[in-house]
């Protein structure tokens, strides 16, 4: 059983204590969960957070998902797509009797709409636009995706529920979307910035057949509602799953595993290994458009330091350079001479060749994240004792944002990512990405690995890239790390993933 209607908003609004504000009255068969912070947007196309992610997938859905094993699924595709011989044309069928939330039928003009604003302003959308020849509906419910060249990651960005290729009603279809009306299993009814999101069973709601399987097959809709709370503080978010005020707390601080652990309300989930920390470069404007001072950073960093500092147990990291975990295919060791050098005296020897002229070092960072603010403390220590000035700019979660997007503000933000199934779904390789990351070679190698299909070639190119990820310094991976988050006792229906979905969750005692 859940908390009585009475124990449970009281619990929230105490939570809420000292604003205007508190959640409505608490109804059976709600699940709270407490989020890192405030969604910017409900228009999954416009952000690639993991905040945003969470919350509108529940009510906005893709031609594709993945399964459990990161597997592509049909999602509103009736399957797989036909593809040409030449990699160049995807033929996809779509579902008939889906209802938008507005209540209209889905059909292929709503999906070439949404496929076509997703190309033009969605970040992964962005990636293959120019190898994008045509979207058209060839039936009323079948598209045709014609490419200029092969793209093999193309059906992982149109499964991705972070930047994705949303299915909207086309009448909506605009520069912004201000009504997120989408075909999910729920449906927003309540959104109160700062406060929480509340969204409600859609009734006209047709889920598939398949069982459930990651974010495939069955969506059940078992809870009446879900409540999305942002919750800024990593502590409050821990007292509140220990005190019974929420059902799921997402990122929690490795210190309150043991706690966790000990609870008889509550229950740690560790995700291992979930994904790195990284320092997002710079390379449209300032500083770090140099590349020996860019290099002084590589050199001048002590991953070791930053990741106990950050994480304090080394249950919860690891030292390790390449861009993916053991056991994963895309495991390589190219470039990894060059990780972890906490070499002070040699970053001082590349800012003096590049003439560094005591130019502040602009770090964006935010305390929602705290292993975020954590690692820039150290990396801070280290990069004064060999030579640079920096500028710590500490901002809440929205407004890093918003600030990353103009390269005028920063020269680093500190940002994470988990492990993904395909590498170009990690928009900081693409050169149209907020870093501006470029070069020929590097560029030769993207085209090289996004139009190759053999896996084994695949996996070779990817070496390269990685490679060119250590000798330009295109970005900086800060080792590994697993992931804290925390669940009710006898919550059920939360599949492990770094992006959790409650459509098929339900309390029982």
């Amino acid at each position: 059983m859940m908390l009585d209607t009475f124990g449970k908003a009281g619990l929230l609004a105490a939570l809420l204590a000292g604003t205007s504000l508190a959640l409505p009255a608490y109804a059976e068969g709600t699940l709270d969960i407490a989020m890192i912070g405030e969604p910017d947007t409900l228009d999954p196309m416009m952000s690639t957070k993991g905040v945003v992610s969470i919350a509108t997938q529940h009510f906005i859905e893709t031609l594709y998902t993945f399964d459990s094993a990161w597997n592509i699924a049909p999602l509103l595709a009736v399957d797989m797509p036909e593809i040409s011989e030449d990699g160049l044309s995807y033929r996809i069928a779509i579902r008939e009797g889906i209802t938008f939330h507005d209540g209209s039928t889905m059909d292929a003009q709503d999906v070439v709409a949404s496929l076509d604003r997703w190309l033009e302003v969605a970040t992964r959308g962005k990636l293959v636009a120019e190898k994008v020849a045509s979207v058209e509906a060839t039936g009323d419910y079948e598209v045709t995706i014609t490419m200029s060249e092969p793209y093999s990651p193309l059906l992982s960005l149109l499964a991705f529920s972070n930047s994705a290729a949303a299915i909207y009603p086309e009448e909506i279809i605009g520069e912004s979307i201000d009504e997120p009306i989408g075909t999910g299993p729920y449906m927003v009814a309540e959104h109160v910035p700062d406060r929480y999101l509340r969204v409600v069973r859609f009734d006209d709601y047709v889920s598939r057949d398949e069982p459930s399987d990651g974010a495939s097959g069955a969506r059940q809709q078992i809870p009446d509602e879900i409540r999305f709370v942002p919750v800024p503080d990593a502590n409050t978010r821990v007292e509140g799953l220990l005190s019974g005020q929420f059902d799921f707390a997402d990122s929690l601080p490795a210190e309150s595993y043991a706690r966790l652990e000990g609870s008889d309300t509550a229950e740690p989930i560790l995700q291992k290994p979930f994904g790195w920390p990284i320092f997002a470069i710079n390379h449209k404007a300032g500083l770090l458009t140099d590349l020996p001072i860019r290099q002084a950073v590589q050199a001048a960093l002590p991953i070791d330091d930053m990741l106990f500092a950050a994480f304090g147990d080394d249950t919860f990291f690891q030292v390790d350079g390449p861009m993916y975990p053991e056991g994963w295919a895309w495991r390589n060791e190219a470039g990894t001479e060059s990780f972890n050098q906490n070499d002070q005296a040699k970053a001082r020897a590349l800012l003096e060749e590049a003439g560094y002229d005591g130019t502040p070092l602009r770090i964006l960072t935010s305390r929602q994240y705290e292993f975020h603010y954590k690692m820039a403390e150290v990396a801070r220590m280290a990069l004064e004792a060999a030579g640079f000035a920096v500028q710590m700019d500490v901002v809440d979660w929205a407004t890093l944002g918003q600030r990353r997007n103009d390269p005028a503000l920063w020269d680093i933000y500190i940002t994470h990512s988990p492990f993904l199934p395909e590498p170009s779904l990690t928009s900081l390789y693409d050169a149209t990405s907020r870093l501006g990351w470029t070069n020929p070679e590097k560029e030769e190698i993207m085209k090289a690995f996004t139009t190759e299909t053999d896996p084994a070639k695949r996996q070779e190119i990817f070496a390269q890239l990685q490679e060119q990820v250590f000798t330009d310094v295109g970005f900086i991976k800060i080792g590994a790390f697993n992931a804290l988050t925390g669940q009710r006792q006898g919550l059920t229906g939360v599949t492990d993933t770094p992006w959790p979905f409650f459509w098929n969750s339900e309390v029982s005692e």
